[in-house]
């Protein structure tokens, strides 16, 4: 008999249909049912042993909320016996009962020793045992990256590892291989609050540099050095094909699914593991060839959710967060239909804003190794970028130029949304930073950064000093200092802190009607629960 090993997730919502993941303990076929007689089914498909299946529902109605069943062969594995939740459902918002997006970044997933957690209470635990007391429930949660730490594993998974395999050999106690990387989402999302509410809230993903490797893509140079190790070639493999059957493959609606040939590759090999493993080497070697990046429309919402490791272009003199087809996809995104939507949300793992010092280090040292003080100075830039992780946007200023002009462009004239809010996570921390264009060049719509990490995460208290000082008068003082020295140019806009630095395991939720936009911060607590610290609008209609 099928089992249930991991899931169920709902992820694709929209008015009439949904898609729910899940993995299985053997080939079987995967049935939603839900009691109004919407549902769907399908077939499992095979990676590596491994067995998958994504559901597509249909048959729901707009601004219901109906429970659901998975079944595997005529068999019910979900609700689990003896739950302690509620039934996990499907909700479809009508149109005009607006949004609320709740999101965040970087969920080191260790479950505590003896009852103490390290890291602090889990923020993703904390929201599940609110919306399953009946407390306020997020119509969509967006996850901005390191859903799963491949470099950073448990005690736990050490022990799991070492039985597998030596670790004195590289990658040591890192994972090495498409199994290892299952271990972590087992790890991850078979915690029970989480594993419930991944049931119940759809979700959006994008990896970041800890679901394959610290700091990936930082630069041509650090690339050739990894791609020098004996492991890196299955790691990045294994890390590609985990994250697509995992995170990508929800992500894409019932229509982009049915046109992707891949996953019809997938769907009808009896085992699909040569065909994945050969769409991550051209994903490795043509990063043109694959798109992570994805669009979703929430009635008057919409999402853009880039990819900013993977597309990147690395070389010294042309270097890009975006190669030229990921840039021109988000420009034509972004523009497409203004007049249908009334707020943008750009969803990027790394701040496009920072603090003022941080980002001027980051320009300062992209200018260094581009060779603006000659080759001494492009070392120690190579050197300095990777020990501080100077790897952002302002990393990137070309980058971080295009995308203040597509912002401009976008808020500006008939048709522009009330709102534009890039989302954020990477740094450890939360903050909400208003940029300023030149006058008569910058967006009627309000533009915010909003950036919201960690999860489940820890920051040393050294970088919570020097992230406060870096929004400070002296900090800016010193951030110019080194573009000049750098022979960078000033940046096309301006900004300012509008809120925080704050600190601990968190989340941010957008609450999105008509025109109208505020913004909550809450914070988890050690009892449970989650401690608003900040809340406030954004937008009036």
């Amino acid at each position: 008999m099928a089992g249930l090993r991991l899931g169920p997730l709902l992820r694709y919502t929209d008015g009439s249909s949904a898609t729910v993941w899940v993995e299985t303990s053997r080939p079987c076929t995967a049935e939603v049912r839900c009691p109004d007689g919407a549902g769907g089914s399908t077939r499992t498909f095979q990676v590596a042993g491994h067995h998958y299946a994504l559901v597509p529902v249909t048959g729901l109605t707009p601004g219901t909320s109906t429970p659901y069943e998975v079944i595997l062969d005529g068999t019910r594995v979900w609700p689990l016996p003896d739950s302690r939740f509620p039934a996990s459902v499907i909700r479809v918002p009508a149109e005009d009962d607006g949004l609320r997006v709740t999101f965040g970044s970087c969920r080191w997933a260790a479950p505590p020793a003896d009852g103490q957690d390290p890291v602090g209470p889990d923020a993703l635990d904390s929201l599940a045992a609110r919306v399953a007391a009946g407390g306020e429930r997020p119509d969509v949660l967006l996850l901005l990256g390191d859903q799963v730490y491949a470099d950073e594993t448990s005690t736990a998974t050490h022990h799991w590892l070492a039985a597998r395999r030596d670790l004195s050999e590289p990658p040591g106690a890192e994972v090495a291989d498409y199994e290892e990387y299952t271990r972590l989402y087992y790890e991850s999302w078979l915690d029970p609050e989480v594993r419930w509410l991944l049931s119940t809230v759809p979700s959006c993903m994008i990896f970041d540099d800890h679901d394959v490797i610290d700091d990936w893509n930082t630069s041509a140079a650090w690339l050739a050095d990894v791609r020098a190790t004996p492991w890196w070639q299955e790691r990045l493999l294994s890390g590609l094909m985990s994250y697509w059957v995992h995170q990508h493959l929800g992500n894409l609606s019932p229509a982009e699914l049915a046109a992707d040939p891949l996953y019809t590759a997938v769907r009808e090999s009896p085992d699909s593991t040569d065909e994945l493993r050969a769409f991550a080497a051209k994903a490795d070697t043509d990063p043109g060839s694959v798109r992570w990046s994805y669009r979703r429309d929430f009635g008057r919402v919409r999402l853009l959710m880039v990819d900013t490791r993977a597309a990147r272009v690395l070389d010294e003199h042309d270097r890009a967060m975006l190669d030229p087809g990921e840039a021109e996809w988000l420009r034509e995104q972004a523009l497409a239909d203004r007049e249908s939507y009334d707020h943008l949300l750009v969803g990027t793992s790394l701040p496009w804003l920072l603090p003022h010092l941080i980002h001027d280090l980051e320009t300062w040292d992209a200018a260094l190794c581009r060779g603006e003080r000659g080759a001494r100075w492009a070392g120690f830039g190579e050197r300095l970028r990777r020990a501080a992780d100077l790897e952002h946007w302002a990393a990137f200023p070309a980058s971080f130029a295009e995308l203040a002009g597509l912002i401009a462009r976008t808020g500006s004239g008939p048709g522009a949304p009330a709102s534009i809010c890039v989302l954020s996570g990477d740094v450890h921390h939360a903050y909400v930073a208003e940029p300023a264009w030149p006058a008569g060049t910058g967006p009627a719509s309000s533009v915010l950064q909003l950036t919201c990490s960690p999860v489940h995460n820890s920051v040393p208290p050294t970088i919570r000093v020097g992230f406060r000082f870096g929004w400070s008068a002296l900090a800016r003082f010193l951030g110019r200092r080194f573009t000049r020295h750098g022979r960078s140019a000033r940046p096309p806009v301006t900004w300012r802190k509008r809120g925080g630095p704050w600190f601990g395991n968190q989340l941010m939720t957008l609450t999105l009607h008509g025109r109208s936009a505020r913004l909550r911060l809450e914070r988890a607590r050690r009892n449970g629960t989650l401690e608003t610290v900040e809340e406030s609008t954004l937008t009036t209609p």
